[in-house]
């Protein structure tokens, strides 16, 4: 299962280089673990080579959070092994072997990680720890300490936090301080309400875009997932969501209308993040099977159809989102972070 997404994903990368794909560029831990796959099987990574969150994250200009999603991915799908001491090491099993998953040899040296600027390097890290505890509480974002935590300047720590506030995860409250609301059952309802108002339109405008065999990809993936779904992680989960509501509505050409569409996902990060902490809610997940009938609809050519089913599927979601977030804070106590402080 693991190797089938990890494929998939591969070719959907090239893809997007290559111009044939819209939607989001990869994420810089995918972006890393595709460099770093294909530098194991060709070869140019020797079995035994050592590596760590710090080497990786220096190698690529990276925090260290995506480069330890990296890393775990990489152990997951068999590419390295945890060594003796710290860090991992590169598996013998795996090198020289899987070809269909790197790039061709030539090409290795031409793929690097975006470049970013400064406050893009920890953004990502930044947003997911601030919207995984949105489901705990509202929090104050403290820039001092921001700065401070990830050593970097107030300027970079202030252009972080502007950034969220235009993703819409903070505010200012009456007095000029930086608030990350919870996201209570209510608040939540309202999200999803906006997405199945504003994602079936996207989906029937993005139908007439779509990359030849892009959904024939997708319900592979969802067909290998339901055969597996007592093995699957919630990095997987994760993946097949952002593969119809990112990926596949990326190509919606009405950039207006997916501005307005990235309000409430952003808001929903935090979903993401509780299939980390609890991916076995249900016994098999029931989007995969909804996500396949909206394949199913897209596929035959129904596409009012498919948006219909999207539509019910975004409805229904809504009250699992807010099943699990009420498991999820009743059991998991995330780790104080110095620049979250917890409102009352």
């Amino acid at each position: 299962m693991g190797e089938n997404i990890a494929e998939g994903r591969l070719v959907e990368t090239g893809r997007r280089r290559s111009g044939i794909a819209g939607g989001t560029a990869p994420r810089l831990y995918q972006q890393a673990f595709e460099i770093i796959v294909g530098q194991v099987s060709q070869g140019m990574l020797a079995p035994g080579t050592r590596l760590n969150e710090s080497s990786v994250a220096e190698q690529f200009g990276i925090s260290r959070a995506p480069a330890r999603q990296a890393l775990a991915e990489l152990e997951r799908h068999g590419f390295l092994e945890k060594s003796l001491g710290r860090g991992y090491a590169v598996s013998i099993s795996k090198s020289h072997s899987a070809p269909a998953l790197a790039p061709p040899a030539e090409t290795i040296d031409d793929l690097r990680l975006t470049q970013l600027a400064s406050w893009e390097k920890i953004y990502g890290e930044v947003e997911s720890e601030i919207a995984a505890r949105c489901s705990f509480a509202g929090w104050r974002v403290n820039e001092t300490e921001l700065a401070r935590f990830y050593d970097v300047s107030r300027t970079v720590a202030r252009d972080v936090v502007g950034r969220l506030q235009q993703r819409g995860i903070v505010r200012k409250d009456e007095r000029y301080r930086w608030i990350a609301p919870a996201m209570t059952p209510d608040h939540v309802g309202e999200l999803y309400e906006l997405r199945w108002l504003l994602e079936p339109v996207a989906l029937e405008k993005a139908a007439p875009h779509l990359p030849p065999g892009l959904a024939d990809a997708m319900r592979t993936h969802l067909e290998a997932a339901v055969e597996n779904a007592s093995i699957l992680t919630g990095p997987d989960l994760d993946r097949l969501e952002e593969e119809l509501h990112v990926t596949l509505l990326g190509h919606c050409v009405n950039r207006t209308l997916m501005q307005a569409i990235s309000l409430p996902q952003a808001l929903l990060v935090a979903h993401r993040f509780l299939y980390q902490w609890m991916p076995r809610l249900f016994g098999t997940e029931p989007f995969l099977a909804e996500h396949i009938e909206i394949l199913d609809c897209l596929q035959a050519g129904r596409v009012e159809e498919a948006a219909r089913s999207l539509k019910r599927h975004l409805q229904v979601s809504r009250e699992r989102a807010i099943d699990r977030i009420t498991m999820v804070t009743r059991q998991v106590h995330p780790h104080d972070l110095p620049y979250l402080e917890k409102l009352d």
